[in-house]
């Protein structure tokens, strides 16, 4: 009865104020008569009328601007995409998806569609957005700046990272001298065009750099620690030269500049002894709550504007106060982690891509149209890495570096990559460059960021060796080495569980890694320690309960499953243990049935289908993950399917063909070490009539007659599964009962998967 009184009520409210409204809209059009209205009589008129009005939309710059911001995404994400897959920094594809957006590919191409998406009056829009995901993309960068490595590290890494800076910029100076009369624009003065070069050449890309040391698993090396250090100091020290040269270009001579520096200095001061300290007090404040109220969140982002806007009025650009305003975070992980996580998509997803497009669109290939103009930009790639690489690395050696990590350093510091295109665009803003030079700068920032891969790679081939984590122990061919990779902490306790089953009376002769792995984009140099305590914190406790001795490998990467594959067949495991990637019932019928009590499946098809010609992935019943780990290891991999996994006690082994007969290797490892119980389900009576099986079976039967015992059932009973703690099953197996939607699968305890 409600229902209808709702409806009613419903029917007659809208009914009855609709009739008011067409009331009111007849009495207005008597309205009309003073005033001169267009009308248009044929159907023709309002096709145009509604072609116009849609021209009208298209060309507003509100709709131009997110027609751009769409078009920027999809392009930067697919070129970033791209070269993330052949193993450089996805920012090289997203510069390079900027320039093929400009007039070097589009513009020149497609000038007609070029023009419609980025008209002129429209760049303005696209500046200022840029500029405000570049605002925020320092303040990240000041974040990720552990001051406390500085400190530690900074005796040889100040030398390194110093000369660096000298070496090169000096070499730039040298460049202007020769450059000047030709590419200089007019009325820029000498001093003002050399000291921009001198930092153009100087600059190191912090953030790439401190991926690639992440992903290459250097980081807890004394390589990775000196290498970031010097990035850090680099960082600094270029951004405090760079203040003070746009300070010297503003101004127009040296004298005339100091009144910029001294209130650039100033400044400084305000922000470590005021701001610095206010700060670091919200941070002992709030930073034991879970969490962290908006108002507290609103202080920082109020601090990182005025600071921006302060250093922007002084003269010296408003990225050196977002920079600064990094910078003096407090020194709580847990701060840093939460606004990076804010500001990081925003910034690197949504707006920093517009930064590229608005450099591809003032970077012209087309104008060097002259051989010698390649010549030029030739000249200054070679001065750049002869004055990056040559110098940090001949500085490494000085310290006391081997040649080959003096290398590896040259190589790193060589990388420029997005924080070269910040200070060319600045140059550009303030005139000091001509497109020209810019567009020679611009290349040169993207071979030298590109040749870090292939040079860390010819380094390490030259020298004979690879970059491995030194905590990975040396191997040892009579030990029983087991690798586990676990994604979240109690799938790795229950991983961890498993592998001290299969060695726990033999752990003088056996060995357990344990690896966690990041995406690279969720790791930060600052956090890195903090993640990997927090990472590993729950499994060292386990291990500690179970007595059981573990080393620890924590790396960052882009690609996960590719790297476990690299570790486990680098390390010479004899096996290595992973927990399955999303639940293996999620979704299909398993998942759903409420009757076990089933026969288990017609065993002579089940036989059929391992002798056909079917694909071992197709239509497999893992994620595409778990696929790839599969495909690509060397050594039998178990795969674990964890329904809370605490006890080992009670295991039972399906045997569905002859290939299943190693796990009885397996069956013994867990009676000898845990005294386990299993029991083998002889689906096709092979443990009676298959010589090997046999043989394995009645070897283990006559040493632990109490531990291991056989059952010939087409039947599985639920109560039966319902004793079980474990099912050990070989992948071919486990794939053809997933195939044949076999239900009582949803009624097994954990399972290990296992390939041979």
């Amino acid at each position: 009865m409600k229902k209808y009184k709702n409806t009613i009520f419903y029917l007659v409210l809208t009914g009855s104020f609709s009739v008011i409204i067409y009331w009111i809209i007849g009495k207005g059009k008597f309205l009309e008569a003073s005033k001169t209205i267009e009308t248009l009589d044929s159907d023709k008129g309002y096709w145009n009328d509604f072609l116009a009005s849609m021209q009208h939309n298209l060309q507003d710059p509100l709709a131009i601007l997110l027609a751009q911001i769409v078009t920027i995404i999809l392009v930067a994400r697919f070129f970033g995409w791209v070269f993330k897959k052949i193993g450089q920094p996805s920012v090289i594809g997203e510069i390079i998806a900027g320039i093929a957006l400009g007039p070097s590919l589009l513009g020149l191409y497609f000038p007609g569609f070029s023009d419609a998406l980025f008209p002129l009056e429209s760049l303005g829009n696209l500046k200022f957005l840029s500029q405000i995901g570049l605002i925020l993309f320092m303040f990240v960068i000041g974040m990720e700046l552990d001051m406390k490595v500085l400190k530690n590290k900074a005796n040889e890494a100040i030398v390194i990272s110093h000369a660096s800076i000298v070496i090169p910029f000096t070499l730039g100076i040298g460049l202007s001298y020769f450059v000047y009369d030709e590419f200089a624009p007019e009325g820029v003065k000498f001093l003002s065009f050399s000291l921009f070069l001198g930092i153009a050449l100087s600059i190191t890309a912090f953030p790439v750099l401190a991926r690639i040391v992440q992903e290459r698993g250097i980081h807890k090396t004394k390589l990775g620690a000196i290498v970031i250090t010097c990035a850090a100091a680099d960082d600094i020290t270029a951004w405090c030269i760079l203040a003070v040269v746009i300070a010297i270009v503003k101004a127009g001579t040296f004298v005339s500049s100091l009144y910029i520096i001294m209130l650039a200095i100033i400044y400084v001061l305000v922000m470590i002894f005021v701001v610095k300290p206010f700060l670091k007090r919200i941070g002992d404040l709030y930073g034991s709550k879970d969490n962290i109220v908006k108002p507290v969140v609103a202080i920082f982002f109020l601090v990182l504007i005025i600071s921006s806007y302060a250093t922007e009025v002084i003269g010296i650009h408003a990225l050196f106060g977002a920079f600064m305003a990094g910078a003096i975070m407090p020194d709580v992980p847990k701060f840093r982690t939460i606004f990076i996580e804010k500001v990081e998509d925003v910034a690197l997803i949504l707006l920093l891509p517009l930064f590229f497009v608005f450099t591809g669109l003032k970077t012209e290939i087309g104008l060097l149209n002259d051989p010698y103009l390649w010549k030029i930009t030739g000249f200054i790639v070679l001065i750049a890495v002869v004055g990056k690489f040559a110098g940090s690395a001949l500085a490494a050696k000085f310290v006391g570096q081997s040649w080959r990590d003096s290398l590896t350093i040259g190589a790193l510091m060589n990388t420029r990559g997005l924080m070269e295109l910040i200070v060319l665009n600045i140059g550009l803003e303030l005139k000091v460059l001509t497109p020209e030079i810019f567009t020679m700068m611009v290349i040169m920032a993207l071979v030298t960021t590109f040749m870090t891969g292939p040079a860390l790679d010819l380094i390490n081939f030259i020298f004979k060796t690879k970059d491995r984590v030194e905590v990975i122990e040396s191997t040892n061919l009579n030990k029983y080495r087991i690798l586990i990779s676990f994604g979240n902490n109690e799938k790795g306790k229950s991983l961890l569980r498993l592998a001290n089953s299969l060695v726990k009376k033999q752990k003088a002769q056996s060995s357990i890694t344990v690896m966690h792995l990041s995406l690279s984009d969720e790791v930060h140099s600052f956090n890195l320690d903090h993640k990997e305590k927090n990472s590993f914190y729950p499994i060292v406790e386990e291990s500690q309960l179970l007595g059981q001795d573990i080393t620890t490998i924590f790396k960052s990467t882009q690609d996960i499953e590719t790297e476990i594959a690299e570790v486990a067949n680098q390390g010479n495991y004899d096996l290595l243990l992973i927990g399955l990637g999303k639940s293996i019932f999620e979704g299909t019928i398993l998942g759903k049935v409420i009757g076990f009590t089933t026969r288990i499946i017609n065993p002579d098809r089940l036989i059929d289908k391992f002798t056909g010609k079917e694909g071992l992935f197709e239509n497999s019943p893992f994620d595409e993950g778990t696929r790839q780990i599969i495909s690509k290891t060397k050594m039998p991999i178990g795969i674990l399917i964890d329904k809370d996994l605490h006890q080992i006690e009670r295991i039972f082994i399906p045997i569905f063909s002859t290939e299943d007969s190693f796990l009885i290797e397996y069956a013994q490892k867990l009676i000898f070490n845990n005294n386990s119980e299993v029991v083998i389900l002889d689906v096709n009576e092979y443990v009676h009539s298959n010589f090997v099986i046999k043989s394995a079976f009645d070897s283990l039967k006559e040493k632990y007659p109490n531990n291991i015992s056989s059952i010939s059932i087409k039947i599985i009973e639920k109560e039966f599964l319902d004793r079980q703690n474990l099912m050990l099953v070989s992948l071919h197996s486990w794939k053809q009962l997933v195939d044949e939607s076999t239900v009582w699968l949803s009624e097994v305890p954990s399972v290990l998967i296992l390939k041979q």
